[in-house]
């Protein structure tokens, strides 16, 4: 009887271990599959779109699934679902990340970044994983960053040049306290507005004048009233590739690395997209009559503004960090 129950007892062991590497292979011949989104269209849905072609182009194992834009949610809905883990990549407006990831902030400053391409290369590298470095603490993992657009400015009344000529200038801005602070500190009227509001306002002359790059002129169909454009470079705008802390956790060393190559590679490709939809959108400006200042006087609104000092004034704010600005400004030069 004996025998039997140690014959018995081996033999579960036995079928035990061969269960358990039964398994084990089984995990490591299945497919990951990863579900991408963006709520946006455009240029960050088709940034997206590039990732998940990169990573599947890599045959590692893993097959990216993007869904439309839309089907999901909107950015802070999206960006909720991939903390949780419903989602599994994400590439949504930067600034939709700060509502609860304060020192992506540091990005809303002004003229932090001279041109999109410095922007570019700065935060698809070591500065990029430094500002994002506790994403995990929030249930994501950085994997790049893509375009959004420079912000300029457009008028239906004057132009711009100087930055003595936005004096009393009535401008529509988003509703961040950091865009309505710079242009009180120009001496303009900031009018914090949705954006569905904006046309009208514009028609209206409740605003005079609109922060954006020509791109997004075009894409939301603002620019019926517009008369003049300034390329003054104010402010970045940027779009975050990020993944599900769990499900980048659950990738072989491997696969991370190469979910990792794609989400900077596709961040870079955005910026190029975001370069050819900007020239589109001044074409079409131009024929409808738009008149362009390519060469504005910048540094008379980094003056005005007293760029650098001008960001002590956040000094006390929780999203400040000295160490990390002075990382930033050092990599620009």
């Amino acid at each position: 009887m004996k025998k039997l129950l140690s014959l018995l007892l081996v033999l579960s062991m036995v079928f035990a271990i061969a269960c358990a590497g039964t398994s084990a292979a089984s995990a490591a011949d299945d497919n990951v599959k990863l579900i991408a989104y963006c709520p946006g269209a455009g240029v960050p849905f088709q940034t997206v779109e590039k990732f998940a072609e990169l990573v599947n182009a890599a045959d590692c194992g893993i097959t990216v699934e993007v869904h439309e834009n839309g089907t999901l949610g909107n950015d802070a809905e999206a960006i909720e679902s991939t903390r949780m883990g419903t989602i599994d990549v994400i590439c949504a407006g930067t600034s939709g990340f700060t509502a609860f990831y304060e020192p992506a902030k540091v990005l809303d400053l002004p003229f932090l970044f001279s041109n999109a391409e410095q922007a570019c290369e700065i935060l698809n590298g070591e500065v990029g994983e430094e500002i994002f470095k506790n994403f995990p603490q929030f249930g994501l993992v950085f994997l790049g960053e893509g375009d959004n657009g420079l912000r300029h400015i457009s008028t239906t009344n004057r132009p711009i040049h100087t930055a003595a000529d936005v004096e009393g200038l009535k401008i529509r801005v988003p509703t961040s306290q950091l865009y309505l602070d710079v242009w009180e500190a120009l001496g303009s009227t900031p009018v914090a507005l949705a954006l569905p509001e904006l046309a009208l306002a514009l028609a209206n002359g409740t605003a005079e004048a609109q922060d954006n790059a020509t791109y997004h002129l075009v894409a939301n169909a603002t620019y019926d009233n517009i008369k003049y454009f300034s390329y003054i470079n104010y402010m970045w705008m940027g779009t975050t590739i990020a993944m599900n802390s769990i499900s980048f956790s659950k990738l072989t060393e491997e696969q991370q690395k190469v979910v990792k190559e794609a989400g900077y590679e596709a961040g870079r490709y955005g910026f190029t997209l975001i370069e050819a939809a900007n020239a589109e959108g001044e074409a079409t400006l131009k024929a409808a009559g738009v008149e362009f200042d390519t060469e504005p006087d910048v540094q008379s609104f980094k003056d005005k503004l007293d760029i650098p000092a001008y960001y002590d004034r956040y000094e006390n704010e929780s999203w400040f960090n000295r160490d990390l600005l002075d990382t930033i400004l050092k990599a620009v030069g």
